[in-house]
């Protein structure tokens, strides 16, 4: 049994590694496409990319691990069963389950590290890459010249070039804005032509231009409006001045900036965190109603009856019967009452509606808390589930290699991907409670497992193509009138 455990466990980890990298790799190449042009001509060296692209692969680890035993399986399955070794093995008295018991026992550790990994590796991997992402949006993009195109790239400067001639990199036909002042289109430089030329340590753009003009408006203390304003005009033969450039290095950005958010935190962290927030806005509530009475529903005594005490007994005394004292009113006062009631219940509505966006919105970030901590847990019953589904597949198709497997190691993914994010997406919109709205792909996919293991223990022919054919043959019209012919001869 020795080798016999030891030649399922080869089988099935050589297609586990190589389908986990491809799984890696697709989901990295569709990550980079989101993201590719935050990428482009920002400089950046090869050791931040290397970076960023470790901590991605971090992240994308939930879903290409579950992918990745589903497709292992199935090909393991499939080509045992394709090269009749899962009959050999039947027909020595081994069941399925036997089969797949070191398998089984496996599929369990990688799923108590994929718990670990999501508990404590990932909240890291997630801080480290939307920390690093936050930074490559901020850094300024390198300078690039287009033809007849204004570019903004280069701070406080708006650069249009007529002509580029790329061999000796001179610049044509230039017209360059100075914004440095802030005070508009109030430096217009045009030029002939003209070089730019980067220092060595990258800090300054050295600008060379030929025959032209500076135009500039001349600042005055007060300036008004539809009247014309002197200004300068410089004309030039030569003109060389140097522009700062920012930098091209990368500056991090603490991380204590994202470190509370829901996907930065472990379990324990994300209790104490949901506890907080909970309690928070229960005070807010609590605060809330407390200034909605004492603002809108009963009204400050008037500061001359504090001083009073005599006529506040008797108010005190008239208003213990609230319909007799408003009887006692003037027809005038009894209409201010009235409109003065109107408003103050006008008000508190409007008051009761903002405030509930408010506390709806802080709701559904306290439930993002909620869902990522069942999250850490679905990873886990995701790769024993989509291993109990394809290994019992694997047997009853009978098909290895990258054909059949992979489509329907696909299809039951984007399946199983679909469910999760629909019924994710009403638990954030407070339609369905955090435990259904993570845990309802896993309950409905559990039971097809059931299924196709007992179907792959019985030697079920589930999709076998010649067996449906029989049966359509069984319910064709031509043949069942001819059986029931040669019934009644």
């Amino acid at each position: 049994m020795k080798r016999l455990h030891s030649f399922i466990l080869k089988s099935f980890l050589g297609p586990l590694a190589f389908t986990f990298l491809i799984c890696m790799f697709v989901l990295l190449m569709q990550f980079l496409w989101r993201f590719i042009d935050e990428f482009v001509g920002k400089g950046l060296e090869w050791t931040v990319i290397a970076e960023f692209l470790f901590y991605v692969s971090a992240t994308l680890v939930p879903m290409a691990l579950p992918l990745a035993i589903l497709l292992a399986s199935i090909m393991a399955f499939g080509n045992m069963g394709e090269n009749y070794e899962l009959t050999a093995m039947k027909a020595a008295g081994i069941s399925l389950q036997r089969i797949m018991k070191p398998l089984t026992i496996l599929v369990i550790l990688i799923s108590l590290g994929a718990f670990f990994f999501s508990n404590n590796i990932m909240p890291i991997a997630s801080l480290k890459t939307s920390s690093l992402l936050y930074d490559i949006k901020r850094q300024n993009p390198e300078l690039i010249l287009k033809e007849g195109i204004f570019t903004n790239d280069l701070p406080k400067f708006s650069i249009k070039v007529g002509k580029i001639d790329k061999q000796s990199g001179m610049l044509y036909d230039l017209l360059i804005y100075d914004h440095r002042e802030n005070r508009g289109n109030t430096n217009v430089t045009v030029a002939d032509s003209g070089t730019m030329i980067t220092s060595a340590d990258k800090l300054t753009m050295n600008l060379t231009l030929y025959s032209g003009n500076i135009y500039e408006e001349v600042r005055q203390k007060i300036r008004r409006r539809n009247k014309h304003h002197p200004f300068r005009r410089i004309k030039f033969g030569a003109y060389r001045t140097s522009i700062a450039l920012p930098g091209n290095e990368l500056h991090r950005t603490d991380e204590d900036k994202f470190k509370n958010s829901y996907r930065m935190l472990n379990l324990t962290q994300l209790e104490n965190q949901k506890d907080s927030l909970e309690n928070g806005l229960l005070k807010k509530k609590e605060n809330f109603g407390k200034s909605l009475i004492a603002k809108y529903y009963f009204r400050k005594e008037m500061k001359s009856l504090r001083t009073d005490s005599i006529k506040r007994k008797k108010l005190l005394a008239k208003t213990s019967d609230v319909d007799s004292l408003f009887s006692s009113l003037s027809v005038n006062k009894k209409l201010t009452s009235i409109s003065n009631a109107l408003s103050y219940a006008r008000k508190a509505r409007e008051n009761v509606s903002r405030k509930d966006q408010e506390f709806i919105a802080s709701t559904k970030w306290i439930q993002k808390y909620k869902n990522e901590w069942h999250r850490k847990f679905t990873l886990s019953f995701a790769c024993l589930i989509f291993f109990f589904i394809g290994a019992p597949l694997g047997a009853i198709i009978r098909k290895g290699g990258l054909g059949m497997p992979v489509i329907i190691s696909v299809l039951f993914f984007i399946i199983y991907y679909i469910i999760s994010m629909t019924a994710e997406r009403f638990s954030k919109e407070l339609v369905m409670q955090p435990f259904w709205g993570m845990w309802t792909s896993t309950i409905i996919i559990m039971p097809l497992g059931i299924i196709l293991t007992y179907k792959a223990t019985t030697d079920s022919t589930l999709f076998n193509i010649e067996n449906y054919i029989d049966f359509l043959k069984k319910l064709n019209p031509f043949q069942l009138l001819k059986r029931k012919s040669s019934a009644d001869n």
